[in-house]
């Protein structure tokens, strides 16, 4: 981007020569500036050649000019032009001499080169560059653009990006899975990377971060430049650009990145568009299926669900906050289109309905998800998850309502992912600690235990020993250590307080989980 002192000495018109530092001429100049004060540093932001005919500067006292050049040298001046036959008709020795032991370049400039010819020499290099470097991005942009435009459009324009910046491309879905990467080699460098960019993945967007690809066996180097990049315009990225460099990128490089950042921008936008007319047929479909109409179903989403509604499938109900939402959408979308499965998803307000193949990848991502969600962002996450069994498209509407009691079930332990028939197998007693459960057994047995409290006869016990011992009534007498008619009469006591009969099974089903709901040794977490 900018001119060398090389450049500026080779150029026909200065006529500059070299007197010290030969060897350090391939310094970039980043601007020539004129200064006759005894101390100019305060004034110079570095890279500069600086022009004197040292009006001010006592040229003769050694120590006076190695501090001088010293200065300089620390303020990053690049070179000294001295300009001859003004105030001194040769460069003078002391200056020469502590410009040769600082390794500063001095250049000879004559009488009739004026600064400003300098001046004007550096502009117009540094003017030509930048020309050169927006011509070249733009090029860059017309060559990405043909490049997405192809059948392989995504791929291509990585591949042509990777050219551009002499290096290479890769493209991230939401999970952090490398979706493309150019040359094929990159794919195990950018594999290594997921941690950072699920962080990315993480921050409102537009976002970026410089970081540093690990060795990998051979292909790079240790300390490759990685720059991540986001895409896309929402609140979360759709997805994350790497490129990877042995340098930071010129300005030519840059624009080509930012070329790139933008048409992948559009081309996800374009998906999103598309995603949401999906999802418009998708929740149409969702609800043909859950009204017991799989063949209407077929009608008006087989073109777009192939398989789904034919295959044995499951049905996932995921319940998170909205940003978290998006992301696990993003996420099962992801898994979906690496696997080739088809997948339904319709948002429905705080939840989320998912048809996925069974034993698919997307079940497999979607489990994931919920439980690195829950170790990864314990304070932030409310994701939790219900599956139902196996299912066919002709009961889909049995397959949502287990998803349902399954996301209950799951809301209420604690766990991330709960599946029906691990609740089917398991037992009934751990639903009991719901709080409204046990509100009412409390209310169901309070009348019993107030008797307890004020009369005689202990009927808890007795009822519970009558119940466990499924109406025996010596069996539980025994338990008790009273005589049966004893036992018969308190059971008629119970009958007569609750205004209930135990002869009803349903009752006799409500007094045994009332009684669990409020037994502290049968109350599970």
């Amino acid at each position: 981007m900018y001119p060398t002192l090389a450049s500026l000495v080779q150029h026909p018109a200065l006529k500059l020569r070299v007197l010290t530092a030969e060897g350090s001429l391939d310094a970039e100049v980043r601007w020539a500036h004129a200064s006759e004060l005894a101390d100019p540093v305060p004034f110079l932001d570095g890279g500069e050649l600086l022009l004197t005919t040292a009006v001010k500067l006592d040229v003769h006292d050694a120590a006076r000019m190695g501090r001088y050049v010293r200065r300089l040298k620390d303020a990053g001046v690049v070179g000294l032009g001295f300009g001859i036959g003004v105030n001194h008709p040769e460069v003078p020795e002391p200056l020469l001499a502590a410009c040769r032991d600082a390794g500063l370049p001095l250049l000879e400039v004559e009488r009739r080169i004026p600064f400003i010819a300098i001046a004007k020499a550096v502009s117009a290099a540094i003017a030509a560059e930048q020309y050169q470097a927006v011509a070249a991005g733009f090029a860059a942009q017309r060559e990405l653009t043909r490049a997405a435009l192809s059948p392989d459009g995504t791929r291509e324009l990585l591949a042509r990006l990777a050219t551009q910046v002499d290096g290479w491309a890769a493209l991230y879905d939401l999970s952090g899975a490398v979706t493309h990467a150019v040359p094929a080699w990159a794919a195990r460098r950018a594999a290594k990377l997921t941690e950072e960019v699920r962080r990315l993945r993480d921050r409102a967007g537009p976002a970026s971060v410089v970081v540093g690809s690990a060795p990998d066996g051979g292909e790079g180097t240790a300390d490759d430049r990685v720059e991540l990049q986001s895409i896309g315009t929402g609140a979360l990225p759709r997805a994350v650009l790497a490129i990877g460099t042995e340098a930071p990128p010129g300005t030519a490089e840059r624009y080509a990145v930012q070329s790139a950042v933008a048409i992948l921008t559009l081309l996800t936008e374009r998906s999103r568009a598309f995603e949401a007319a999906e999802r418009r047929l998708g929740s149409a479909v969702l609800h043909l299926l859950l009204s017991g109409e799989p063949e209407h179903a077929r009608a008006v989403g087989g073109q777009v669900y192939g398989t789904l509604l034919d295959a044995p499938l499951r049905v996932l109900v995921a319940e998170t906050n909205d940003r978290e939402a998006e992301s696990f959408a993003g996420a099962v979308e992801a898994a979906a289109a690496r696997a080739g499965e088809p997948l339904l998803l319709v948002p429905d307000g705080a939840q989320t309905v998912l048809l996925a193949t069974e034993g698919g990848a997307v079940l497999t991502a979607a489990q994931s998800y919920a439980r690195d969600a829950q170790t990864e962002r314990p304070g932030d996450s409310t994701m939790v998850i219900g599956a139902s069994g196996p299912a066919g498209p002709t009961s889909a509407d049995t397959a949502y309502q287990q998803a349902r009691q399954a996301l209950l079930v799951a809301r209420r332990r604690g766990r991330p992912y709960v599946e029906h028939d691990d609740v089917a197998t398991g037992s009934v007693l751990p639903l009991l600690a719901d709080d409204a459960v046990r509100a009412f057994a409390d209310g169901m047995l309070r009348p019993l235990r107030e008797h307890d409290a004020h009369g005689r006869g202990d009927l808890v016990a007795s009822l519970r020993a009558w119940l466990s011992r499924h109406g025996q009534w010596d069996a539980a007498a025994a338990d008790l250590g009273v005589h049966r008619h004893t036992l018969r009469y308190r059971m008629r006591r119970v009958e007569e307080i609750l205004d209930r009969s135990l002869d009803d099974p349903d009752v006799r089903m409500e007094l045994w989980l009332a009684l669990k709901a409020t037994d502290p040794g049968a109350r599970h977490p």
